[in-house]
């Protein structure tokens, strides 16, 4: 046995929901250990094959009762095979497809390289997929019923008046051709399950984007219809939030799925998620209670793949707060990519609402700062220095203590900074104070440049 069937046999808990494509890799690369090619068995001593035809037409004859024996097996050990009535008679039939091709290959002598997967046995590997059910639990089924069918093997030999060697012979002959049946099989289940995931995958996208399209764009739509469409409640409260990656950041899908585990990490809620295209995803974080999330714990997170991104909106209620908070995200993230700041990963609009509303009009307010700042404005580090510090300045009152402890300087450094940035404005800061804070506001949040 190698060390994924001892992996997929052992008697743990509930199956992780996928199988990870290492698994599968490491499956299909496996396929046991042997020398002789996989469509031969090597000849045996004894010569059992009316045994082994013997064996399989008893067990055939008492094929319908088996059946129900093993489903009811799999719906007992496996979590993942509890379905409802109409999926569990395609699981029934899936099972007695594979019986009845196994038994017919040790009865009629089939090569191992003519046989297929049953169809029955591919539609259900692509309900499991569609589902979302573990492939891991689909390929532990398949191992449950090598050795099931062995032990059936062995329990009609036993009231026959074959010879010890005769019997492990038999036994041995069915054993290896089972077990090169499943390997044939499983091969193609596994391609079935991924290529209907990925496509079930896209489908599901596309058409939950529709819909959430319809939910955010279409006013006259009410509650009732919009929760309906999205198979969610909406009469809590939401959280939006934009992932993105820039073009050419590798692992774009990985990037964006470990965005949503970030958000799902710092909120305690799943997101209701929907990939845009290969650079962007959409989530909404929804609970009863206003939503709270831990800001420094995900910029920390987000620290940790620099080519991620998330822009977060203010939280909202019932549907037009589910929109709200969207539209919160988006203005958000135009901020962020107007910005492009590399080491700023996270953007919340709380902290720059203002600076989102000017990002339309950008040609005139980098004239209108302009006119305010002056040389302020100037694309150096003194100035830059000079700029954050009447911005602290005004933040707080007008209090040298305070700025200074905001910054970590000394309350003097702080006055002869002031001073001097009212020389370069030509005019003590106190004037036109509103006009200065949103100048230097938009000058910080939405990078400016002096011209």
């Amino acid at each position: 046995m190698n060390k994924v069937d001892m992996y997929l046999m052992a008697d743990y808990g509930p199956a992780r929901q996928k199988i990870s494509a290492v698994l599968c890799r490491r499956y299909k690369a496996s396929r046991y250990d042997r020398t002789a090619p996989s469509s031969t068995v090597p000849p045996m001593s004894v010569d059992v094959d009316p045994i082994v035809r013997d064996v399989a037409g008893r067990i055939k004859a008492d094929l319908d009762r088996l059946t129900g024996d093993l489903t009811s097996m799999f719906v007992d050990v496996i979590p993942e095979f509890r379905h409802d009535d109409e999926v569990r008679r395609l699981m029934v039939a899936s099972t007695s497809s594979n019986l009845i091709v196994i038994l017919d290959m040790l009865t009629l002598s089939i090569a191992i390289d003519d046989i297929t997967v049953p169809p029955a046995a591919a539609e259900y590997a692509r309900r499991f997929a569609q589902h979302d059910l573990s492939l891991e639990a689909l390929l532990r089924a398949y191992r449950l019923g090598e050795h099931t069918v062995v032990q059936w093997a062995v329990a009609v030999l036993r009231g026959t008046d074959h010879s010890t060697d005769e019997a492990l012979a038999t036994v041995g002959r069915i054993a290896l051709l089972v077990n090169r049946y499943v390997d044939q099989v499983v091969e193609g289940i596994i391609d079935i399950y991924e290529s209907e995931r990925r496509r079930w995958d896209t489908r599901s996208d596309a058409t939950r984007a529709a819909q959430l399209h319809a939910v955010l764009d279409t006013d006259e739509l009410d509650l009732s219809s919009a929760e309906q469409m999205l198979a969610t409640s909406l009469r809590g409260w939401h959280l939006a939030a934009a992932i993105w990656t820039p073009p050419g950041v590798p692992d774009p899908a990985g990037q964006l799925r470990a965005g949503t585990a970030m958000l799902q990490a710092v909120t305690g809620k799943a997101p209701l998620t929907v990939t845009v295209d290969e650079q962007n995803c959409w989530a909404w974080i929804s609970s009863t209670g206003k939503p709270a999330f831990d800001s420094d714990r995900l910029e920390l997170d987000l620290s940790t793949r620099p080519g991620l991104h998330m822009a977060i909106g203010e939280p909202g209620s019932g549907l037009n707060g589910f929109r709200q908070t969207f539209r919160d995200a988006q203005r958000a993230r135009g901020v962020a990519i107007a910005v492009a700041h590399p080491d700023r990963q996270l953007t919340l609009y709380a902290h720059v609402a203002l600076s989102s509303l000017l990002i339309d009009q950008l040609p005139d307010v980098q004239a209108w700062a302009q006119r305010v700042l002056g040389d302020l404005m100037r694309d150096d580090e003194p100035t830059a220095r000079l700029r954050e510090t009447v911005q602290t300045f005004l933040d707080v009152s007008g209090s040298f203590t305070d700025a200074a402890a905001r910054m970590h300087v000394h309350k003097n450094t702080i006055h002869y900074r002031v001073r001097k940035a009212e020389e370069i404005l030509g005019r003590p800061i106190a004037e036109n104070r509103l006009e200065l804070e949103v100048a230097l506001m938009a000058c910080s949040q939405l990078a400016l440049k002096y011209s």
